[in-house]
């Protein structure tokens, strides 16, 4: 009898019940991120009522679309891993810029239009920069990520940026409430209720939230219950030269992100990214930058937020994300649903945040401990990487007096450390050292030895 080849955790398909349970997980995880750009954005040029909940739907609707495209795949677009799609906060303050400056949402539109195009013509060649990413590069821009997502968590367990009762106890005791559920799930619970734990803290978290007052669900009754997003609702997109050059800028550095994502998730599941994947991941992230110019919304990226959700429950197949990007297309034809889910209160996303977010920076920890740090410059290459990573989330307007292109670039942490972590990768194990340089530390390898492991997992270098 002929035996059928293995398939791949990422290609296996869990029961209908387990995907319904692991999408919504991965779509609460992601939702608040989601539609916080469109709100930042159309806050800022004051838009009404009516047309920021527009924003919202066409957002919703784009973001599930776009991962059904990335994880599924078709023809040369996807790369086919449980990656979730959502619109990128580096497009946040180039496109306030352009919506406030007189060309309004169609200047922007434009702009998001050309852009995508870009990051579809240039896929190849960032396919091609993969060797640049060895183990030492990876878990140095994986923990930068889940560094970066912390204060995040850290906004949400407080009560929401911005909230009047921001830092209150019962915000922060709340959160805790969800940690210590989701931590006890993980730890007592079956297996497919481990796996599913941070969806059972949130639930939990609500049910308690929500005769404490923490929320209401007056938002509701007001949603409608079908909602679809016309292209060019606000307009003919308009094509302007500054705002094509900073919306430009933000796809090198969306590319940039989204391929650090793609590593850390390949590592995760186990089937590592390759040239050609890459490529085809960054091809489709072009293809839904452009339907998001078309049909109301803004670039998109891969979602670091999800990439912790992977790492803390091991469920690797990518149709439990394409799932995901089902539910998210229906919350986007169907506002009253969205509205349930934005009822959700801060403080309980928090607390699931912060496991999630601490996870992806422990996964850059385990990439990092197959790298060899005796004898050579690695130790460094992470240092200053990390730091440059941490400066703009600690101390976020340590670049305001800097041009708006550098400001787009070094403003997230990612991109920079991810950056800097490249080049020092270069400088220091790629560059010929100097003549009769000694690395050697105390207990590590001559300079000669450590010449043929330096920046290769440690198992290469005995």
């Amino acid at each position: 009898m002929a035996s059928t080849a293995p398939v791949h955790p990422v290609d296996e398909v869990p029961p209908v019940r387990q995907l319904a349970a692991f999408g919504l997980q991965h779509v609460l995880a992601m939702y608040a991120g989601a539609v916080a750009v469109p709100l930042i954005v159309g806050g800022a040029m004051k838009l009404p009522p009516a047309d920021l909940a527009y924003l919202i739907t066409a957002d919703l609707l784009v973001c599930g679309i776009a991962t059904l495209i990335q994880c599924i795949g078709f023809w040369r677009f996807g790369v086919r891993l449980p990656i979730m799609q959502g619109c990128t906060f580096a497009a946040v303050s180039p496109m306030v810029m352009i919506g406030t400056t007189g060309g309004g949402l169609p200047a922007i539109y434009g702009s998001v239009i050309v852009a995508g195009l870009a990051i579809v013509l240039l896929a190849p060649v960032f396919g091609k920069l993969l060797r640049f990413f060895p183990p030492l590069v990876t878990g140095t821009v994986i923990l930068i990520i889940g560094i970066s997502l912390l204060p995040v968590a850290g906004n949400w367990a407080a009560g929401g940026a911005g909230a009047e009762d921001f830092g209150e106890p019962k915000n922060l005791a709340l959160a805790a409430f969800v940690l210590a559920v989701v931590l006890g799930v993980q730890r007592f619970a079956p297996v497919f209720l481990s796996r599913i734990a941070v969806l059972i803290g949130i639930a939990v978290g609500l049910a308690v939230a929500v005769p404490f007052g923490f929320t209401d669900f007056g938002g509701v009754s007001d949603a409608d219950w079908v909602g679809i997003s016309t292209p060019f609702h606000f307009g003919a997109p308009t094509f302007e030269v500054s705002a094509i050059v900073s919306m430009l800028v933000v796809a090198l550095v969306c590319m940039t992100e989204t391929t650090g994502d793609f590593i850390a998730v390949g590592e995760m599941t186990g089937r590592k990214v390759e040239p050609r994947s890459l490529a085809d991941g960054l091809r489709a992230d072009g293809l839904s930058t452009v339907l998001g110019g078309v049909f109301n919304t803004f670039p998109y990226t891969a979602y670091a937020q999800n990439v912790g959700l992977v790492g803390m429950t091991r469920v690797r197949s990518r149709w439990v994300v394409a799932a995901a990007g089902g539910i998210l297309v229906l919350l986007g034809l169907l506002p009253k649903l969205g509205a349930v889910v934005a009822a959700i209160p801060a403080p309980v996303l928090g607390g699931a945040g912060l496991v999630m977010f601490g996870t992806v920076a422990a996964s850059g920890l385990r990439t990092l401990a197959e790298v060899d740090f005796r004898g050579n410059h690695n130790l460094t290459v992470v240092a200053v990487s990390v730091a440059m990573g941490v400066l703009p989330v600690g101390v976020p307007t340590i670049y305001d007096q800097f041009p708006d292109w550098f400001q787009t670039i070094m403003d997230s942490g990612i991109s920079a450390g991810c950056l800097t972590a490249i080049v020092l990768n270069l400088l220091f194990n790629h560059l010929p050292a100097k003549a009769g340089s000694d690395l050697a530390e105390a207990g590590g390898l001559p300079a000669s030895g450590a010449e043929k492991h330096v920046g290769k997992p440690r198992e290469e270098a005995v």
